[in-house]
C-alpha cells in the first residue's frame, strides 16, 4: 500500500523548512518523491528523494522525514512530543558529529501531530546488522565510545533539570513506583504460572527496598543525557573506508538520569549470556576509557561498574512497562528472559540486601 505524503513532505513545507536553516537562498523544492517508506513499532520513515531550481549547491539530494504512525501499538507513550523536545532542546546544542542534523522538528499541542525532517545519511553510514544479529565487537566498541562521547557532552551540565529535561522529583518517584507494582500486578496475573514462584520473589523484593534504591536517581549527580532505546541497531557506523563519526538516533525515550542505564538496556536487555558475558567488561571499559578522555573526572570505574549493576536491577521491569503498552511478546518475552539471566550473572540480587 501507498502510503499518502505528509503535508510536512510538501514541496512549499520543505522550502521553508531549508531556508531557515541555511540550505536555501533563491532556489526552492520543485518536487518531492519517496524512495521508501518504512514503519517502525512507534513511527512512520519516509526517505524522500527532492528536486530544486536556482543555484542551491547546498541543498541536500534526499531527506529522512519521521512522522506519527496511525493505529500504532503504544500510543500512549508520547514519544513523537518528546523526541521533536530533544531534537529543539538537546541536539541543537549538543557537539556536531554526533547526531544526525536535524531540519525541523514540529509538535502541534492540539493535535498531538509531529515529525521530524532529519539528513539522510544513507550514502555515507549504516546500521550494523540487520535486528536481531548483534554487530561485532568492533562495531560494538565505535557505538559505545559514541554513547561516551555524547553523555560526556551533558556530564552534569548545568543546563539538566533546567532547560534540558527534568530531574525526577521524590513525590514524581512515589507516584511512578505506585504505577509500577499496579502494571506488574495486572502483568503478574496476565502471566500465570510462567512467571515463577522465584522471579514472583524477586519482584516483590525489588518494591520493598524501591524506596532506597531510588535515592541513585534523586541524588543530582554523575548524571547526562541518556538515549533511553540504546540498543546497537539505533547508531549509524560511517561506512568502510569513510572517515566519518558514528551518529546515534531514535531519542524518543531520552531522560536525564545516570549513563549506565543506556549500557544496562544495550547489553544485559538485549545479549545472551555467552556473548554478554565475553564483551561486556571490554567495552564498560572502553565506554569509561571515553568519558575519561572526554573530561569527565571523579567517576572511576569501580563507580561505572556499581551504577551497572543498579541499571541492570531496574532493567527488570522494563519489559513489564513493554507488555503493558501493547508491544508485541516477541519483544517483550525475549528481553525479560535475557535481564534475568544477566541480574543472575551480575548478582543483582546482592543490591536487594
Amino acid at each position: 500500500m501507498t502510503l499518502p505524503l505528509p503535508e510536512a513532505a510538501n514541496a512549499d513545507q520543505l522550502t521553508s523548512a531549508l531556508r531557515r536553516v541555511g540550505l536555501l537562498d533563491g532556489g526552492r523544492v520543485t518536487s518531492v518523491t519517496v524512495d521508501k517508506s518504512l514503519p517502525t513499532l512507534l513511527s512512520q520513515i519516509f526517505w524522500l528523494r527532492l528536486s530544486y531550481d536556482g543555484n542551491v549547491p547546498a541543498a541536500p539530494p534526499s531527506l529522512i522525514l519521521k512522522t506519527e504512525l496511525p493505529n500504532r501499538p503504544a500510543a500512549q507513550w508520547e514519544s513523537g512530543r518528546k523526541e521533536v523536545a530533544f531534537y529543539t532542546d538537546v541536539a541543537s546544542v549538543t557537539p556536531p558529529g554526533l547526531l544526525p542534523r536535524c531540519f525541523d522538528a514540529r509538535h502541534d499541542t492540539s493535535t498531538g501531530a509531529w515529525h521530524l525532517l532529519l539528513e539522510d545519511l544513507s550514502d555515507s553510514h549504516m546500521v550494523a546488522t540487520q535486528w536481531p544479529l548483534p554487530p561485532s565487537l568492533a562495531q560494538c566498541e565505535k557505538i559505545v565510545r559514541t554513547h561516551a562521547r555524547f553523555k560526556a557532552s551533558w556530564w552534569d551540565d548545568p543546563r539538566l533539570g533546567k532547560t534540558v529535561g527534568t530531574w525526577p522529583q521524590s513525590d514524581g518517584v512515589q507516584t511512578w513506583l505506585q504505577n509500577l507494582v499496579k502494571t506488574y500486578e495486572s502483568f503478574a496475573d496476565s502471566m500465570g504460572d510462567r512467571l515463577s514462584t522465584e522471579r514472583r520473589g524477586f519482584y516483590a523484593r525489588l518494591f520493598d527496598q524501591a524506596p532506597r534504591l531510588v535515592q541513585r536517581y534523586l541524588d543530582r549527580r554523575r548524571m547526562t543525557v541518556i538515549q533511553g532505546d540504546s540498543h546497537f541497531w539505533n547508531c549509524f557506523l560511517p561506512r568502510e573506508g569513510l572517515d566519518d563519526s558514528s551518529r546515534l538516533f531514535d531519542w524518543d525515550g531520552w531522560r536525564v538520569t545516570f549513563a549506565a542505564e543506556d549500557l544496562a538496556y544495550m547489553m544485559a536487555m538485549h545479549w545472551y549470556p555467552e556473548l554478554r558475558q565475553r564483551a561486556e567488561p571490554h567495552l564498560l571499559d572502553c565506554f569509561h576509557q571515553e568519558l575519561e578522555a572526554h573530561g569527565v573526572a571523579d567517576y572511576d570505574r569501580r563507580a561505572l561498574q556499581d551504577d551497572y549493576r543498579l541499571g541492570v536491577l531496574w532493567m527488570t521491569t522494563r519489559p513489564i512497562w513493554i507488555q503493558s503498552f501493547g508491544i508485541p511478546p516477541l519483544i517483550w518475552w525475549n528481553h525479560l528472559e535475557r535481564i534475568h539471566l544477566a541480574a543472575e550473572d551480575l548478582d543483582c540480587r546482592e543490591l536487594l540486601g
